[in-house]
């Protein structure tokens, strides 16, 4: 059986922050959980009371607001499995560690000390992300953690998430998500991704939300 997973194009992620294209809403709903992670099999379950069908992710598809990630075949995934099974051995064999080597015999007590080494050089510093790709790892890091820990009732923050425009937009949706992330699964979750989040946003705070 295949099945096959969608991504937003440009055209779609100006549709679903700006409205410039007057798609029909029970299209525009669908669109926007389209994410380049759920298959379209669970899509479609997620919007079935719409009465939408394979036929509305086809228009989306023809009028390019979304694009073909990946297809697969869900027979396919046992054979996966039994490969991995097979290639264990092999795995385990390479990660085995090597025998330990004889020890050297000691120096004599008349040889010279030899010199400490060198220290190494210090690793560059990491380049500072540009604004663009700061903008893009809030929108991946609010897209993923939402799906993963809110589930459907995340949906209207990931209509937020969809129609931010600036880092500082993020920057506002951090409280109404962390609450949400603390009503759902608890304060321990919602202060990891809160510091996760705030080294995102290039920011220290204060705030005793999760705390």
């Amino acid at each position: 059986m295949k099945t096959s997973i969608y991504d937003k194009t440009a055209k779609g992620r100006e549709e679903i922050a700006t409205r410039r294209y007057q798609l029909a809403p029970r299209l525009r709903t669908l669109l926007v959980m389209v994410d380049g992670h759920r298959p379209e099999d669970e899509l479609l379950r997620n919007v079935a009371g719409l009465g939408l069908t394979a036929d509305a992710m086809q228009e989306l598809l023809a009028q390019q607001f979304i694009v073909l990630s990946t297809s697969y075949s869900t027979i396919d995934a046992p054979l996966v499995e039994e490969a991995e099974m097979m290639a264990a051995p092999a795995t385990m064999a390479a990660a085995a560690p090597a025998p330990a080597l004889a020890a050297a015999p000691p120096m004599p007590a008349s040889a010279p000390a030899m010199p400490p080494p060198a220290p190494a050089p210090a690793a560059p510093a990491a380049p500072a992300r540009t604004k663009a790709e700061q903008f893009q790892a809030l929108y991946d890091f609010y897209n993923k953690t939402i799906k993963s820990t809110i589930g459907l009732r995340g949906f209207t923050l990931q209509l937020k998430v969809e129609k931010a425009a600036c880092v500082e937009d993020f920057r506002d949706l951090r409280r109404p998500y962390l609450e949400a992330v603390l009503k759902a699964k608890g304060s321990e979750l919602a202060q990891r991704l809160g510091e996760q989040l705030d080294q995102l946003l290039g920011e220290r705070s204060d705030d005793d939300l999760v705390r």
